[in-house]
């Protein structure tokens, strides 16, 4: 998610999609208080975690030390973003049922990781996707194709978090002046550099677990508290919401996917689009980098699948919850109480706390500022791990196996990794703050098309066609990523979205309404990127008469009985 996927139904995230009223002076200390401490906490467990990583297992894998429970939660921890959080909740109170389909969608999202992935990468990888696609191929260009995808996916995915912490602290702290914006979103950037470089995986995961727990404490209360308004009948609050919103079939689907118009076409491209979207959420989230290493984080197979259990009940808890926060602001706020600060709703949740504890009382400030807390705790944890995944792959992939072609040692693969989270650190400072004003959900949007397209369709290949060599592994990967830039280049998410009467911009990468080159008509182009995807691998395997037979016997027994993992995690 995320960063982290519900970012893609909200066009003005990248100016406040965690834009929540920004605090008077007299509540300012409030929430610098809860930042620093915050901060210092997490810094006190990279410090202790720098302490324990050693070898490159201990850096990579945290030692492979985890149990099911704290891996799940870790899972929970990058999955469940701040703009996940946000943005269901401002989509389900403008928008009703539609913004709970979503919901649903990454719970489901999380059943073909259990069933099709995360066991099978456990059994038969080391420490990122690539050791897993290039086991019984070619190593330097499959681990070169391997290492692009989760570059690209990981530089996007993070750039759109960067952004989104700077804006939310900026705002939350009342700064205005850009300089100091600038040095907000390097402070955010130097403290993943911190979390990463010293902590590795063992510092990174538990950051995400305490992330984890804050979030899903936060959630809770905002739920508990709205559920006691309503005497805990959620037909009741179901109802309210209904009525105080004013729309017609807010508890039914199509206000807002799929909505019916006079126009057969726009009605089509609407309902494909909401098809094409729930493609790339649900299929992508199986192909995300900072997803994938978390299976090799617990010493066996048994617990990798208890891992992704407890990530299911943890994250569909959350989702639920996000229902009745969501439902919640729509019963308690008027829309355009909403829409006055934010016109897709992205501020719905804080907005909600504030009024929970009281506008203008000091309870009502101490909520907002919780949760504005929370919300940064998300974003910088989701940022930890998709640095520490794209530098595992930089420094494992290419360092390792393509320029040193097997023969660096551990302590080595470790220092290029370290080089290499401070360089990616540096570039997402860089791009960051010109991205400022880009459209975040374009970024997002991105992330995971690619992860859909690019990666997934190479793993479930690799997994289980006794057929697939380095042709398909290769054409797949750079024709599934190939595919998803050009199509999001020629979308209405670069160019030609009508003005939003609300910001007086249109939502397209291109603000100006006149600059239109998008021929292509949905928003989201998992809808045909994701089975080009899988077309170009099986296109470059049936032209390829490589297939190397006895690795593939070798990698099925690994995959399906982890003989070779559970010996090589006691090591």
């Amino acid at each position: 998610m995320s960063a982290t996927v519900l970012a893609t139904l909200s066009p003005a995230l990248h100016s406040s999609v965690l834009a929540a009223p920004e605090p008077d002076t007299s509540h300012r200390t409030l929430t610098i208080t809860l930042f620093a401490a915050f901060v210092a906490v997490t810094i006190g467990i990279t410090i202790w975690a720098s302490r324990q990583t050693r070898t490159a297992a201990d850096y990579y894998a945290g030692g492979r030390s985890f149990s099911g429970f704290q891996n799940g939660l870790a899972i929970g921890g990058d999955y469940m973003s701040a703009a996940s959080f946000l943005g269901i909740a401002g989509t389900i109170a403008l928008y009703g049922y539609d913004g709970f389909l979503y919901s649903i969608g990454f719970l489901v999202a999380w059943l073909v990781a259990l069933l099709l992935v995360a066991e099978l990468m456990r059994n038969t990888g080391k420490y990122t996707m690539a050791d897993v696609l290039s086991f019984r191929m070619r190593q330097a260009p499959v681990r070169t194709a391997a290492s692009i995808s989760t570059v690209v996916v990981s530089i996007f995915y993070l750039l759109a978090q960067m952004v989104g912490a700077g804006t939310l602290v900026a705002l939350l702290l009342g700064i205005t002046d850009t300089t100091a914006k600038n040095l907000v979103i390097g402070g955010v950037g130097a403290l993943m550099i911190i979390y990463v470089v010293f902590g590795g995986m063992k510092g990174t995961t538990w950051v995400q677990i305490v992330k984890a727990v804050l979030l899903m404490g936060g959630a809770a209360v905002m739920t508990v508290w709205v559920l006691a308004k309503y005497g805990f009948n959620l037909s009741e609050l179901l109802g309210s919401a209904a009525a105080n919103s004013g729309k017609e079939g807010f508890l039914e689907p199509g206000l807002y996917y799929g909505k019916e118009t006079a126009d057969a076409a726009t009605t089509l491209f609407s309902k494909l689009d909401f098809i094409s979207l729930g493609l790339a959420l649900v299929l992508g989230t199986a192909g995300l980098p900072h997803i994938l290493i978390r299976f090799y984080t617990v010493p066996d197979s048994r617990t990798a699948r208890k891992s992704v259990n407890w990530a299911i009940g943890i994250i569909g808890i959350f989702y639920l919850m996000t229902l009745v926060i969501g439902f919640g602001a729509a019963a308690l706020l008027s829309q355009d109480e909403i829409t006055s600060r934010n016109a897709a709703g992205n501020t719905a949740a804080p907005q909600l706390a504030e009024a929970l504890g009281g506008q203008g009382t000091t309870l009502g400030a101490v909520m907002l500022s919780v949760i504005a807390a929370v919300a940064f705790a998300t974003i910088l944890a989701v940022v930890a791990g998709l640095t520490l995944a794209s530098s595992a792959s930089l420094a494992h992939d290419l360092y390792a196996n393509v320029i040193r072609k097997g023969r660096a040692t551990g302590a080595q693969e470790v220092r290029v990794g370290r080089i290499a989270a401070v360089v990616i650190g540096a570039v997402a400072i860089a791009l960051a703050i010109p991205a400022q004003g880009l459209n975040v959900a374009f970024l997002v949007a991105l992330a995971f098309a690619i992860a859909a397209s690019a990666n997934l369709p190479a793993i479930l290949l690799s997994l289980f066609w006794k057929r697939f060599n380095t042709r398909g592994a290769t054409w797949g990967i750079y024709g599934g990523l190939a595919s998803a830039l050009i199509l999001l280049l020629f979308s209405p998410n670069v160019s030609g979205k009508p003005v939003n009467p609300a910001t007086g911009k249109s939502p397209s990468l291109f603000s100006d309404p006149s600059v239109d080159f998008s021929w292509f008509p949905l928003d989201n182009p998992g809808l045909v990127s994701i089975p080009l995807g899988f077309f170009f691998a099986w296109l470059g395997t049936v032209t390829s008469k490589e297939w190397n037979q006895a690795k593939w016997a070798e990698m099925e027994v690994r995959s399906i009985t982890g003989a070779h993992a559970e010996k090589s995690s006691k090591h």
